[in-house]
């Protein structure tokens, strides 16, 4: 979903030209002929979101000055692009005291407009950024602060907005990387406890037999190595918060003292002689079916049960795939800034390829793909190139990945083609396919469309068996294979990598 800009000018012919310029670049655009709409359509309850208005001074009901004033009242922190006839150096001094972002004088530059937007934005995306920073390690970071416009994500953190108020045991759920984390921490700066400590776990990565030591403490000379007392998490988060996340990775032992610290409220260091009194709220989280690990036995019912009261599901990524570009802006803020990278926009065809992907890695991977497009970028704007792996991704040629594509012998002409059939292509025709695609024995210059679920193959999974057939029919000879593919050999060797692959042009062109 692009940005949303809101134009209010009372000029209609003005309004109307602003409007192409902006929409043009790529934004979606509301208008407003008065200061007194643009104001109704901002505190409308349900009504849209914007990320930038771009405000005319000189209005007949509400002008800009007052247009601001209200906005200051109601809390309202859009960045606002002024614009007016008259550029006396008062009038801009009293806008941007006013809270005005940017100025420009009438007739403003379809350029000079498009900058001062990315700019607005950006800067706008920044300071958001540094204040739920701030906010994450004070322990003080909110529901607010979670990025989502999707009606299934906001009904979670509804959910999750009710267990905050109490000390209710929660189970975060979800596939990995789908931000149980951050629903947790959002719960803890929520209720009474925010800003006390919060202390994450990460379950899985604990050695076996220091599990119960980092969890419940240690006492000197408890073990070999235990030159001094060392106090567990469960006393580090005292007052607060303590997360476990892949609780489901805990072995048997340290299941059954987890219990009793639950119940109890206290722990037993290792090599402990009296349990000490511990005041922790602990919200858990796993991307297993505990359910299901109950009843074979891996995993302690009676914990189970201590630690199911209140489960929330999150969805992956790609169930709500409307939050996509908002987090793919959000990110690229944060790294840009991290980086120290000019980036400042993202080209309209990375955000639909981005948007249209199914993300395995879920939001984890998003922000890491991210990062890598910030890093190669050598604009301010993101384009295609900067994801070859998600228009290419190499995983999908494991047996290819870790070794050069060999040549092979001219194949000579190809055979006739069954009836039906295009050249290079298999459909999925019920008289000569199976629905699963199972089975199916292809001569070599055809590409099978059908996957073995009996559904279309991915684009890009037939683009990349274009590029290995290419190659071998043209013996790795890089601009003859660039040729016949009709595209440039810089992007056919971005494509390869995209793909893992090493190739030898043969003709050294």
């Amino acid at each position: 979903m692009a940005e949303r800009v809101l134009i209010v000018d009372d000029d209609p012919v003005q309004r109307r030209l602003l409007q192409n310029v902006v929409e043009k670049a790529g934004y979606q655009v509301a208008t407003a002929e008065g200061g007194e709409a643009a104001i109704g359509l901002m505190m409308a309850p349900d009504g849209p979101h914007f990320e930038c208005i771009v405000l005319d001074l000189v209005m007949p009901d509400l002008d800009g000055l007052g247009v601001l004033g209200r906005m200051r009242e109601a809390g309202l922190a859009i960045p606002v692009i002024v614009q007016t006839a008259h550029g006396g150096i008062d009038v801009v001094v009293s806008a941007m005291r006013a809270g005005a972002i940017d100025f420009a004088v009438k007739p403003v530059g379809a350029e000079r407009l498009l900058v001062s937007l990315r700019n607005a934005m950006a800067t706008r995306a920044l300071e958001g950024e540094l204040a739920r920073m701030k906010r994450s390690r004070g322990g003080t970071l909110s529901f607010k602060d979670i990025i989502t416009r999707s009606a299934r994500m906001r009904a979670v953190l509804q959910a999750a907005q009710k267990s905050a108020g109490s000390a209710i045991p929660v189970l975060v759920e979800g596939e990995s990387g789908v931000g149980k984390e951050l629903i947790a921490r959002a719960i803890h700066g929520s209720g009474a406890r925010r800003g006390r400590p919060f202390v994450a776990v990460n379950c899985g990565a604990l050695p076996e037999n220091l599990v119960e030591s980092i969890l419940f403490g240690h006492e000197k000379g408890a073990f070999t190595g235990a030159t001094e007392r060392h106090e567990g998490k469960f006393q580090e988060a005292s007052g607060g918060t303590l997360f476990l996340d892949e609780v489901g990775e805990l072995p048997p032992p340290a299941q059954v003292k987890l219990l009793r610290a639950l119940q109890e409220g206290e722990v037993e260091p290792v090599g402990g002689k009296r349990p000490v009194q511990v005041n922790v709220r602990v919200i858990s989280a796993t991307n297993r079916d505990l359910s299901a690990d109950v009843k074979s036995g891996r995993f302690r019912e009676d914990l189970f049960y201590r630690l199911h009261v209140f489960p929330i599901l999150v969805p992956p990524l790609r169930e709500h795939a409307e939050d996509i570009p908002d987090l793919t802006r959000h990110f690229m803020v944060r790294f840009a800034a991290e980086e120290g990278k000019r980036v400042r926009a993202m080209s309209a065809e990375a955000l639909h390829l981005l948007s249209a992907y199914s993300w395995p890695g879920n939001v984890r991977q998003l922000e890491n793909v991210i990062f890598r497009a910030v890093v190669l970028a050598e604009g301010e704007e993101i384009g295609l190139d900067e994801f070859p792996q998600i228009a290419n991704p190499g995983e999908r040629a494991p047996t290819l990945a870790s070794s050069p594509v060999a040549a092979a012998p001219d194949p000579g002409p190809s055979p006739p083609l069954a009836p039906g059939l295009a050249p290079g292509i298999v459909i999925g025709d019920d008289d000569a396919i199976s629905p699963s695609g199972a089975g199916v024995s292809l001569p070599e210059h055809l590409v099978n469309l059908i996957d073995e679920a009996g559904h279309a193959r991915p684009l890009e999974e037939v683009e990349a068996d274009a590029i290995r057939f290419a190659l071998t029919r043209y013996r790795n000879q890089m601009s003859e294979v660039a040729r016949r593919l009709r595209i440039g050999r810089s992007t056919l060797y971005r494509k390869l990598d995209g793909l893992g692959l090493t190739v030898a042009d043969e003709a050294g062109s």
